[in-house]
C-alpha cells in the first residue's frame, strides 16, 4: 500500500551510487512518486591547491558533486516520465566566486552550478525544473565537521577560531534557508540566492567579474571592523 502522508527517513551515503539508487527505490515504493528532490549533502575542506591531497579532493567531490549527480539521475527518468517535478541542487556562493584555500570546495560548487544550469536547458519544454541554490553563510556544523588543515592557511588560525568566525558571520538559520528554498520551488525559480550576503556576492561578481577578489577583501575588512575585530 502506498502511504503518501507519512515521513520516511533513511541514512544514505550519497557518494555511493548503488546506495542512492536503492534509496530511490525505497522512496518510490513508499510514496509512489517524487515531486521534489533536494540534493543537499555537503562537506567542507580548507587547504591550498599545492597541499590538498588527492584523497581529500576525492572525498569532497564524492559527496559534493557526485552525490548531486547520483541524486539527480536516480530520480530524473521518473520525473520526465511523469512530466512533473523539481530537482534542487545546492551549490553555494562559492559556486559564484573563487576563494583561497577553498579550491576543492569551489570546484565542487562551480560543478554543481554548471551541471544544474545545463540540465535546466535540457529540460526546456517539459514541466520538470532543475534549480541551483546558492546559500551564503548558514548556521550549520559544516565547518566544525570539515577537514580544516590549518597549518596551510596563511593566518594559521585554530579550527575553533575558524568555526567562531563562520558562526558569527552566518546570519541565516537552517529553517530560514529551507523556507527560502521552498518558496523558490513554489515560484519555480531557476536560481535561488539565500541571505543578504549571497545577494551581495552575486552582485559583486556580476559588477567585478575579474577583480571581485579585491572588492571582497575590502568588504571583509569593513565587516570585521564593524564586529570590533
Amino acid at each position: 500500500m502506498c502511504i503518501r502522508d507519512s515521513v520516511h527517513t533513511a541514512v544514505v551515503d550519497v557518494s555511493d551510487r548503488e546506495a542512492v539508487y536503492a534509496h530511490r527505490d525505497e522512496v518510490l515504493l513508499h510514496f509512489g512518486r517524487a515531486d521534489v528532490v533536494i540534493n543537499n549533502a555537503g562537506v567542507a575542506l580548507s587547504d591550498t591547491v599545492q597541499d590538498t591531497s588527492y584523497e581529500d579532493f576525492e572525498w569532497l567531490m564524492g559527496i559534493n558533486f557526485w552525490g548531486v549527480v547520483y541524486g539527480t539521475k536516480a530520480f530524473l527518468d521518473h520525473m520526465i516520465e511523469r512530466d512533473d517535478g523539481v530537482i534542487v541542487n545546492i551549490s553555494s556562493v562559492f559556486g559564484l566566486m573563487g576563494v583561497p584555500t577553498q579550491s576543492a570546495y569551489n570546484a565542487s560548487k562551480f560543478a554543481v552550478r554548471g551541471f544544474t544550469e545545463a540540465l535546466r536547458q535540457e529540460l526546456s519544454g517539459t514541466n520538470v525544473l532543475a534549480t541551483s541554490v546558492h546559500p551564503g553563510g548558514i548556521k550549520t556544523n559544516i565547518i566544525r565537521n570539515g577537514r580544516m588543515h590549518v597549518n596551510t592557511i596563511s593566518a594559521r588560525r585554530s579550527v575553533d577560531t575558524m568555526v567562531d568566525d563562520f558562526e558569527r558571520g552566518a546570519r541565516t538559520t537552517a529553517p530560514e534557508a529551507a523556507r527560502t528554498i521552498l518558496d523558490g520551488v513554489a515560484a519555480r525559480s531557476p536560481r535561488i540566492l539565500i541571505g543578504q550576503d549571497a545577494q551581495m556576492i552575486d552582485a559583486m561578481v556580476r559588477l567585478f567579474p575579474s577583480t571581485y577578489d579585491g572588492a571582497l577583501k575590502t568588504a571583509t575588512k569593513a565587516i570585521r571592523k564593524l564586529n570590533g575585530k
